[in-house]
């Protein structure tokens, strides 16, 4: 057994004082072949910089061995000198046997740097090189996906199923093009790809891609099936509850995805939008005071969440409680920048409670922004005939009538106001 050898059995017996002793005897007296091997074994057990050194020396010793370059270049990026990094693979020339492996690692060190642009134009050189490559197909499709380039990514995954690459770089190649397929909104053709991918192995994460692309697929069915799988495979992973609760709503199975997003929220009780969504599935079986109880909880949480309020303010408005709801809508209003419902709700709420004079501010503010819906115009217009305010209301009403000519409510309004 040689220094080398003996290196390797101590770092293996984590005897690290032992094994300093070998690699000392490597330096010294050690021949290129096992100043080689122990570059090699030191860098898998991550000492880096001694690793380095060992080809350094060897690369002295041999200074046209680019392989030597390439295993420095990536040794270099391990320990975050990109500069160095680059001025090896740079001694790298395209006539070089090499070029196309410094290609690749040169993408690869763009790509972490975000040079996008860059790290594609040297990986088309890699192709051009070395077509036949599934390393290269690989790369692309992974920068591609990395761009939101979804159609691209695709193509170079389908060249490497087509070559029989069903797995690589550990990943499952039908689970990546399945990702691409959903990720650019081919639901329908994704679906086939992750039936694949499960085939070949069970994944948490694989199964929630399958169910959230068969849910956005309107496949409710399976998406129920592949959620329920996550969750006997993985209870604690979070995102399944949400939707596996809305696939049982689409499929009015109301008291299963109750079940499923009250059980979510017993894993993540910070969790604001399965607490929300509770509070909209318990509005539809009719519980109101739990309904309220959600919404609260929601805003609680997250004292900025509008959807939280503002559908709370829809069921108090319902109610009748208009006090709370001018307390709800006064928060979100003092904060700035406000969702221009609370005006419309602050409104109903002002002519409600006979505080005409607020609720005419509120009406004016909301108008802009409602001055197309229908709904914001029957209710603003009634109020300013309520209030005496004619030429306003004719304002209005003409709105109406122009969404709706044959309307006859809005022409006998108009016709009765042009009158007096």
């Amino acid at each position: 057994m040689n220094a080398a050898e003996r290196m390797i059995q101590y770092l293996q017996e984590e005897n690290i004082v032992e094994a300093e002793k070998q690699l000392e005897l490597v330096i010294s007296k050690g021949t290129d072949e096992e100043k080689l091997l122990s570059a090699e074994e030191l860098a898998r057990f991550g000492y880096l910089s001694e690793s380095k050194e060992l080809y350094e020396s060897l690369l002295t010793a041999y200074p046209d061995e680019s392989e030597l370059k390439l295993r420095l270049a990536e040794l270099s990026i391990e320990m975050n000198d990109d500069e160095q990094a680059y001025a090896y693979l740079e001694t790298i020339t395209s006539d070089d046997p090499e070029y196309g492996a410094a290609l690749l690692i040169e993408a690869d060190l763009y790509q972490m740097q975000g040079l996008y642009e860059v790290s594609e134009h040297k990986l088309l050189l890699a192709k051009e090189l070395l077509p036949h490559e599934s390393v290269v197909d690989f790369a692309l499709g992974e920068l591609y996906m990395t761009q939101g380039r979804f159609l691209e990514a695709s193509r170079y995954y389908t060249l490497l199923l087509e070559k029989g690459e069903l797995e690589f770089a550990g990943m499952n190649v039908h689970s990546r093009m399945a990702e691409a397929l959903s990720a650019g909104g081919a639901f329908e053709e994704a679906l086939p790809f992750y039936q694949k991918a499960l085939d070949r192995k069970i994944e948490a994460n694989t199964l929630f891609g399958y169910g959230l692309t068969s849910f956005q697929a309107g496949q409710y069915l399976l998406a129920i099936k592949a959620f329920k799988q996550l969750r006997e495979l993985d209870p604690d992973y979070h995102s399944l509850y949400l939707y596996l609760a809305k696939s049982f709503e689409h499929e009015e199975q109301l008291d299963e995805a109750l079940e499923a997003v009250q059980a979510g929220i017993e894993l993540d009780e910070f969790n604001k939008d399965l607490i929300f969504y509770a509070g909209k599935l318990s509005l539809k079986v009719g519980d109101e005071l739990k309904a309220e109880n959600y919404f609260r909880n929601a805003l609680a949480l997250d004292p900025e969440f509008i959807e939280a309020a503002t559908t709370l303010n829809k069921l108090l408005l319902h109610q009748e409680r208009y006090e709370d709801v001018l307390e709800i809508s006064e928060l979100f209003i003092q904060g700035g920048g406000v969702e221009p419902q609370f005006h419309w709700d602050s409104a109903i709420s002002f002519q409600a409670t006979e505080k005409y004079k607020e609720a005419l501010k509120q009406y004016e503010l909301a108008y802009n922004d409602f001055k197309n819906n229908q709904d914001f115009l029957k209710d603003y217009g009634y109020f300013l005939l309520e209030e005496g305010r004619k030429s306003e209301a004719v304002s209005v009403f003409k709105r109406l009538a122009k969404k709706e000519p044959t309307n006859e409510e809005w022409i006998s309004i108009l016709e009765r106001l042009n009158e007096e």
